[in-house]
């Protein structure tokens, strides 16, 4: 079997990917180790459809949510619920920035901001937060947006073969790339002119395996904690800028919310450099114990939100979570497009932000390919 392109990857990216090119003309190929799409870092984060707010560190970050906010809604306007109240709360203390500064930010980037109304500010602590803006945020429903990929994929023609993991790439003669698979029924390989990396986590295992440099990533295995919220905070959704705070969310395909926090979320830290960077990362997620932080994240959470000691955690989603290192300096979420000169026509996809995923496919454009159809 001969492809145009082949995808690795079934997380929202290279689904997107796979439709986006196959939409062009192109034959394509998406290979999913497990069995079902957007099953893990696409289902396992808040559910956030950004506007902007979350990012006054990096200017550019925030400009693209902003740009994209109103396509993404666009786009999956059955997937998205809006009917919760939003609001951005700025620390006293410990904050990256000032409630002046955040007003300021978002007047730049032209995000809407109002303050809290009284009964929404008297929910939290003064002592605590400075500030409480009333804002324009979302968020979108996993397993509906799992139907509407599926669909879209279905539509395009996409060869979507699951339970298929990708052991090595090379190069094809006279031209291409060869891949190499392992799937239930045996190994088996096939030529695609391009080959998409679109793995997260797994971006440096699919290059390891096909004798190619690592990517400089950073991984954290994070814990996210799925809570029932008290009467009060039950159609809200709140985050504490901008430091060492915490963030909830509603969670609408289990009908519940999120809660995270920058201290106690994630279990553990390492780089593609460190010793631990040497194992597949899903390894290490799956040998982790999973011991709940939810009641630091919840004690520390209440300093500010008084309300949400009463919150009760029902379950607690684990995942990779992975970005660049430069990422950590300004807390901005950059796409990263990579190509490897070691094997020309294999690219590297990494982005975090589920809503900025319309400046990956500008960025990617079209392939200069030819159609091929699967033999």
């Amino acid at each position: 079997m001969d492809c145009s392109a082949t995808v690795i990857g079934g997380g929202f990216y290279g689904c997107m990917l796979a439709v986006h090119l196959a939409d062009a003309g192109l034959s394509v190929t998406l290979c999913e180790k497990h069995d079902d799409i957007l099953g893990r870092a696409s289902h396992a984060n808040q559910a956030r459809v950004h506007n902007g707010y979350h990012y006054p560190r990096s200017l550019l970050t925030a400009l693209r949510s902003r740009a994209n906010f109103p396509r993404f809604l666009r786009e999956f306007d059955d997937c998205i619920d809006g009917s919760f109240e939003k609001y951005y709360a700025i620390a006293s203390r410990h904050s990256h920035v000032t409630a002046r500064h955040f007003a300021g930010f978002c007047g730049r980037i032209g995000a809407p901001l109002r303050p809290a109304p009284d009964r929404i500010r008297r929910l939290f602590d003064p002592h605590h937060v400075e500030a409480v803006f009333a804002v324009e945020e979302h968020a979108f429903d996993a397993v509906r947006l799992r139907r509407a990929i599926w669909t879209r994929l279905v539509s395009a023609g996409v060869d979507v073969r699951l339970g298929v993991e990708v052991r090595s790439l090379g190069r094809a003669f006279p031209r291409g790339l060869r891949v190499e698979i392992v799937a239930a029924e045996g190994p088996d390989e096939w030529r695609a002119d391009r080959v998409f990396n679109c793995t997260y986590s797994g971006l440096n295992t699919v290059l390891a395996r096909s004798g190619i440099p690592p990517i400089p990533l950073k991984h954290e295995i994070t814990e996210l904690a799925l809570i029932e919220m008290p009467e009060e905070l039950a159609d809200i959704g709140v985050t504490v800028m901008c430091g060492p705070f915490f963030s909830c969310m509603p969670f609408p395909s289990r009908g519940l919310h999120s809660l995270s926090h920058v201290r106690y979320t994630p279990h553990a830290t390492w780089h593609d450099s460190d010793a631990a960077g040497r194992q597949d990362p899903e390894s290490l997620l799956a040998a982790l114990p999973r011991r709940s932080r939810f009641s630091l994240m919840v004690r520390d959470a209440a300093r500010y939100l008084p309300a949400i000691a009463g919150a009760r955690h029902v379950d607690s989603l684990w995942e990779v979570k992975t970005v660049p290192p430069a990422s950590e300096r300004d807390d901005g979420r950059p796409i990263l497009l990579e190509e490897t000169s070691a094997l020309p026509g294999l690219t590297s996809v990494l982005a975090s932000k589920i809503d900025n995923v319309f400046d990956m496919l500008d960025a990617v454009g079209i392939p200069a390919v030819r159609r091929r159809c699967a033999a």
